[in-house]
């Protein structure tokens, strides 16, 4: 019998598959993000936005401190285009001079006339000089010239109870002490405020190996002995507040150590938080590049940073066992992405370059810290400038703002604002065999009664649809700003400083409902109208 027949009825078959239109994908639902702005939640203290300055690499000479005769527009030495980006977000507090250099840093080799400082070594960073040319006078100057508060460690590793005390003395004494004096012929009669006073730092490790009972017992002295010594700052909201050492992150007994102390405490000594650190790394030692790289170095590091809400969480465990008022506030003063150190750099400078990955790892963080803002009060990401997860980089006269920097500036809105639930579902983004949730949201309610929204989607390839619901509100705009770029990878340089910078956004109403369109990999804020 002939195939001819039966291979025609085939051939017609295939031609109507072939001519049959590809099934439609069906769009997918806009997310609803439920903000219950009638049940507000605890205030989100601006110091959660803090910086840290160390000195480590170009941090500070280069990146802060250029000199007073730099021909790099300055004033009194600190640069100018460093303050001026400085002052756009806003920075609440600055935490200085270390780190593991605040462990062997001792406050005279930084005061009086410069030529007259002493040189000395920089061993924990690289092995080289330190002139000592950025001090008190100077950070405290740097301060003022950024609208910052002071945050300073006090170096409980190699110094004394003596030498810290004296050094507040010198620094907040309104008596006309001899120290005070000696500041005043420095160049600031008027006393200085501190704010926040560490209690060391990293003392289980760079600073002195200390057990975490042997920590205590120093902590306790040097909490009584270093005071700030002004009497209008000593009481109310002026009061300097004192955090210890807790939590590395790998072990809790620092902090069940410190909260018990604490618990049985006498008058004669006090605290008002505890601190923890933790770096997303992807792997210890750091080996993962902060450029060229691909999803999969993506999702691990993001999937890494997204356990600091279980760390939180396990240190307020431990913290509500003894302060179940939450009397004591969470630090979380050293934080951020620690990567490999950029190719033909000296490696105990700590340089790395900054990505749209890392601006969106940091507003994880920062959404993370929000949702605990009944404990994390204070936080202060590593580092500044030049060092790490840095707002800025510098190179001579040239400067470029980080992505980090530009969440920093979109999240403004956020800073003494008061934190407002929201309910999502957060989906799913899949690659290879992790998982992690799509997007994520937190809201606030600022000062003014403007509601604002901040929103990441962290799928690198397929955008988000959002609509926020507020119960019994019909809401009829929102506007501001996305931050995003063509890659994950993609990094603001000297010679392409805009490749990475937020653009406008606004939503747009369907069917009487507000909704946004997250682009990929993203990072919004915008302002909710009615």
């Amino acid at each position: 019998m002939s195939r001819k027949p039966a291979l025609i009825k085939l051939a017609a078959a295939l031609a109507l598959v072939a001519a049959a239109p590809a099934p439609v994908r069906q769009p997918e639902a806009p997310i609803a993000v439920s903000i219950d702005a009638a049940h507000p939640g605890p205030p989100i203290e601006r110091d959660i936005f803090g910086q840290f300055a160390e000195h480590l690499g170009a941090g500070i000479y280069g990146g802060i401190w250029v000199g007073r005769d730099s021909p790099i527009p300055n004033v009194r030495g600190i640069r100018s285009d460093v303050v001026a980006a400085l002052r756009a977000i806003h920075v609440p507090n600055v935490r200085w001079p270390g780190g593991c250099f605040g462990d062997e840093y001792h406050w005279r080799n930084g005061i009086g006339p410069a030529a007259q400082r002493p040189v000395t070594l920089n061993s924990n960073w690289g092995g080289v000089t330190e002139p000592n040319a950025f001090g008190t006078e100077e950070y405290m100057d740097f301060l003022g010239q950024i609208g910052a508060d002071a945050y300073v460690s006090v170096n409980i590793g190699s110094g004394t109870p003596r030498e810290a005390a004296e050094w507040f003395e010198y620094m907040t004494s309104a008596q006309p002490t001899t120290l005070a004096k000696e500041r005043a012929a420095n160049g600031h009669p008027t006393p200085y405020r501190v704010k926040y006073l560490g209690l060391g730092n990293e003392n289980w490790g760079c600073g002195g190996a200390m057990s975490a009972d042997h920590y205590v017992e120093e902590m306790k002295r040097f909490a009584h002995f270093t005071r700030d010594f002004n009497p209008a700052q000593q009481s109310g909201d002026a009061a300097m507040k004192r955090i210890a050492v807790g939590w590395d992150a790998g072990s809790s007994d620092y902090t069940e150590a410190v909260m018990k102390a604490w618990h049985d405490k006498v008058w004669s000594w006090d605290i008002d938080g505890i601190s923890l650190h933790s770096y997303t790394v992807g792997g210890w030692p750091p080996h993962l590049p902060s450029t060229g790289f691909g999803e999969d170095d993506y999702v691990k590091l993001l999937k890494e940073t997204l356990g600091m809400d279980g760390l939180l969480a396990r240190q307020t465990a431990v913290m509500d066992r003894y302060d179940p008022q939450k009397k004591l506030m969470l630090a979380v003063d050293e934080w951020g992405a620690w990567l490999a150190p950029n190719p033909g750099s000296n490696p105990g400078f700590l340089q790395q370059q900054n990505s749209l990955r890392d601006a969106i790892l940091a507003a994880l963080n920062l959404d993370i810290f929000i949702r605990h803002a009944d404990r994390v009060r204070l936080a202060n990401v590593a580092q500044m400038i030049n060092v790490l997860q840095a707002m800025i980089l510098t190179d001579g006269p040239k400067m470029v703002l980080t992505p980090t920097y530009h969440v920093y500036r979109l999240y403004v809105p956020f800073q003494g604002a008061t934190a407002i639930p929201v309910r999502f579902d957060a989906g799913t983004y899949r690659h290879g065999d992790a998982s992690l949730p799509r997007v994520d949201a937190v809201a606030a309610r600022d000062a003014s009664g403007t509601l604002w929204l901040a929103l990441t989607n962290v799928d690198p390839d397929q955008p988000a649809e959002i609509a926020p619901e507020i119960a019994g509100v019909r809401l009829r705009a929102a506007t501001g700003e996305v931050l995003t770029a063509p890659r994950v990878d993609s990094v603001n340089s000297f010679a392409a400083p805009e490749t990475v910078a937020p653009k406008p956004i606004s939503g747009t109403m369907r069917g009487g409902r507000l909704v946004l369109t997250l682009p990929p990999k993203s990072v919004t804020v915008v302002r909710l109208q009615q």
